[in-house]
């Protein structure tokens, strides 16, 4: 093949495929040297250059030089044929340093039939290789919009969609709604979730489940976002059921839920439609985390709510015909609402929260009066001051036990009662002090009402955890039947299955 021919093949590939002319000319060295081992020896290596201009290409022998001990390290062989020390290099090439090549001319082969079918598949390797790379360069920036395209091919694990222009997309079973269907030349619109370059393949990926989905398609459908007059502050997804979206208006004349709403619901019921019928909720959002989170768990009215900035939970309380509403089915109303808030809630009745306070307060009560040799008056005086622990009583000013009404002397001999006590506790390790009070979490177990945890608490079963590690026959001494302490074992493992 002639030279003026190879340029004018070159010429015609670019322009043909799109390509630079400097990729086609790479691919060509490549199955030139590929063509060049074949004659020579595919141990040694070469170099071919062509000249882009003139068509015209040289070949070169070349050894790469390498550090000896260097190459002994990472357990690679030094090869003479590809290899050359630093010392024999500089025989041929003075000044040449570990990392450069040696090369010495070679008559180059005839770009013959075998040259062309390698160059062949060479190039087309590389094309397939610059039109993904092209993709990605195309769609790198639209990586977190929402895009569409047809449905090209569906597979068990995945569906491959065509957006035009050569551009494929991959969209895993996993990231379609439950219950969707999708058929070729069906119209999919989805969130592209990246875009990298991989070998073979799509290389871009989309999702119809994540939370931004939601978000973006509210950025189509209410102006007021895509103009920054409302923020959305974050999204929780249960996809293809329910959805918790939470917005801020930046103007405070705008309504940011009724704006987000639409005119009789038009504009939430288009999201809806698009996700398959899932309904969303969309929560005003409140710097108040308390706030936030009782809005979270509309439509359910919150009676109160107490909040625990160490442990970044809230134990909320509702009525106790609001409950149901407020868990929601299957518990998504409050999953979603503690991923919305990024708070940690425990939703309990009216009637729960005032049997655990009261079992709280017995629990108290008892370790108050053994731990500090006080009478139940005395007693129960603390727990109105707020006092939870014998620690709050050993080690807090002194002035404020006064505050509550004690002379200097009955103060500091309480702190002394109370540090002595934690002392005992300390040296025994016995921490029983009240253990035949039930805990509160005891109370949390389906089946246990406030008499029947009195009763396992005087047999040393004063938590959940401790009714878990039971067996029935263990059960059978309180007074209940096989069926019955099977349900209650049962009921207190459950949080081991859920973990």
């Amino acid at each position: 093949m002639s030279k003026e021919k190879i340029r004018l093949i070159v010429e015609a590939v670019a322009n043909e495929k799109d390509i630079s002319r400097e990729v086609i000319f790479e691919a060509l060295e490549a199955a030139m040297v590929t063509a060049t081992k074949k004659r020579y020896g595919s141990e040694k290596d070469f170099r071919v250059q062509i000249d882009p201009t003139s068509g015209e290409y040289k070949t070169f022998r070349r050894w790469e030089v390498v550090d000896v001990e260097a190459l002994s390290d990472e357990e690679i062989p030094f090869e003479p044929s590809k290899h050359v020390t630093e010392t024999g290099a500089q025989k041929k090439k003075p000044g040449a340093v570990v990392g450069d090549f040696i090369e010495e001319p070679v008559e180059s082969i005839e770009f013959g039939r075998i040259a062309a079918q390698t160059a062949k598949q060479v190039i087309m390797q590389r094309l397939r290789a610059a039109k993904r790379e092209k993709i990605v360069e195309d769609y790198k920036h639209r990586v977190g919009e929402l895009i569409s395209g047809s449905v090209k091919k569906v597979t068990r694990d995945q569906i491959i969609v065509d957006l035009g222009e050569n551009a494929e997309a991959i969209l895993r079973r996993s990231e379609l709604l439950p219950r969707e269907i999708m058929r070729i030349g069906d119209r999919v619109r989805a969130y592209l979730k990246s875009a990298m370059s991989e070998t073979g393949g799509p290389q871009l990926t989309l999702s119809r489940t994540c939370p931004e989905m939601l978000i973006e398609l509210f950025k189509v459908e209410v102006p007021e976002i895509g103009d920054g007059l409302i923020e959305i502050k974050g999204a929780a997804r249960e996809p293809g059921t329910r959805a918790k979206i939470a917005v801020l208006a930046k103007d405070t004349r705008i309504d940011p839920v009724g704006a987000c709403v639409g005119m009789r619901g038009s504009r939430v019921q288009a999201v809806s439609n698009e996700l398959g019928g899932e309904r969303v909720d969309i929560v005003p959002w409140n710097e108040n985390p308390a706030q936030f989170v009782i809005s979270a768990l509309s439509p359910a009215e919150v009676k109160s709510i107490v909040v625990d900035d160490e442990a970044h939970s809230m134990d909320v309380i509702i009525s106790d015909d609001q409950l149901s509403v407020a868990i929601g089915r299957s518990g998504q109303n409050v999953k979603l609402a503690s991923f919305l808030t990024g708070w940690e809630i425990n939703v309990m009745s009216e009637s729960s929260a005032t049997e655990k306070e009261s079992l709280e307060s017995d629990r108290l009560m008892t370790i108050f009066q053994e731990g500090l040799e006080v009478d139940e008056e005395f007693a129960a005086a603390l727990i109105e001051s707020g006092f939870t622990s014998v620690d709050e009583i050993a080690y807090v000013a002194l002035d404020e036990l006064i505050e509550i009404g004690l002379d200097d002397e009955t103060a500091k001999g309480l702190q002394q009662n109370a540090k002595n006590f934690l002392l005992t506790m300390a040296l025994t390790d016995d921490n029983q002090v009240g253990s035949h009070i039930p805990q509160a979490d005891l109370l949390d177990v389906d089946g246990v009402d406030r008499q029947l945890a009195y009763q396992l608490a005087e047999k040393g079963i004063n938590n959940r955890e401790a009714l878990a590690e039971q067996s029935v026959d263990d059960l059978l001494s309180v007074g209940l039947d096989e069926e019955k302490a099977a349900k209650l074992i049962m009921a207190a493992r459950a949080p081991w299955f859920e973990s």
